[in-house]
């Protein structure tokens, strides 16, 4: 049964570097999203992007505390530069214990600065200021059992007050894009032609486990998702798919039976890039006095 004690967990697909500066239904959704968590005081937020990996068997957490942002390009500065990031280093040091406890190779990384996956999301959600934030890495072998079990051992944190995000890509493969309209005419939304086959496939593919199983049906529903014919079209590279697997993780326990996800905003760009939003869970109704 559903536990209304817990977070709301939310996999949300990033898209292009212009989804930062352009308005978009799932920049709208986005900051909805922020001001619930900040409605219900959230302690702050863990999350796990799709462009910070470790080689080996390893997975490191952001323990710079005063992180620099790596610059992007088709936004301009004045969209990113001046927001001031806030890494939650007490957090960050509690979640490398219960992952070590865990037996994961895990350490601390004092000079990473964020990326855009990771910090476009928050300037959306939190445009004013951001919350204590920890930043996780992949490993970069994309095994998603592992990803996944990063987001089981994270989850109990639901029950004390922290949003877990992951941002990544529903559909999301560079080599497959239509690029000309963004790099001619900053345009990142237009679309001559429909999407191709193969990504409407995969994104329904994407939302159908999603919305439809729960618990640990879940988890096993979106490893085999990794074998879907039309996969590895939706995704040339794994990295961003490793996200979603961290909120199955995180939202696929026994006690999560029940609670699927909603689509709550998305947004095509480059034709075949396709920018699903989704959220387990919802935040505990005020009782009417």
């Amino acid at each position: 049964m559903a536990n209304n004690t817990l977070t709301p967990v939310h996999f949300f697909s990033h898209g292009s570097t212009m989804m930062l500066g352009e308005e978009s239904e799932s920049a709208d959704y986005w900051k909805k999203c922020g001001d619930e968590a900040l409605a219900h005081n959230i302690k702050g937020i863990i999350i796990m992007g799709a462009h910070w990996d470790c080689k080996g068997d390893k997975i490191e957490l952001s323990t710079n505390p005063n992180p620099d942002k790596s610059p992007v390009a088709y936004v301009h500065p004045d969209k990113y530069v001046n927001y001031k990031l806030n890494p939650d280093l007490e957090t960050t040091k509690r979640c490398m214990d219960m992952l070590s406890e865990e037996d994961f190779n895990v350490s601390g990384n004092p000079t990473f600065d964020w990326i855009h996956d990771v910090y476009l999301i928050l300037i959306r959600m939190f445009p004013s200021k951001c919350p204590p934030t920890t930043v996780i890495s992949m490993n970069a072998r994309y095994d998603p059992h592992y990803h996944m079990k990063i987001g089981a051992t994270l989850r109990p944190l639901r029950r004390e007050n922290y949003l877990l995000i992951g941002t990544g890509g529903a559909v999301h493969n560079l080599y497959r894009n239509r690029w000309a309209p963004m790099m001619l005419f900053r345009d990142n939304f237009a679309m001559e032609t429909p999407p191709e086959e193969w990504a409407l496939e995969f994104r329904q593919a994407f939302e159908d486990v999603v919305t439809n199983t729960s618990g640990p049906q879940l988890r096993r529903a979106m490893t085999r998702l990794m074998k879907h014919p039309k996969y590895r079209d939706a995704h040339a590279t794994d990295d961003h798919f490793m996200a979603a697997m961290f909120v199955a993780g995180a939202v696929g326990d026994v006690e999560d039976l029940g609670v699927s996800a909603v689509m709550g905003a998305e947004s095509w760009e480059l034709t075949n890039m396709c920018n699903s939003q989704f959220t387990w869970g919802s935040w505990p109704k005020a009782i009417a006095a």
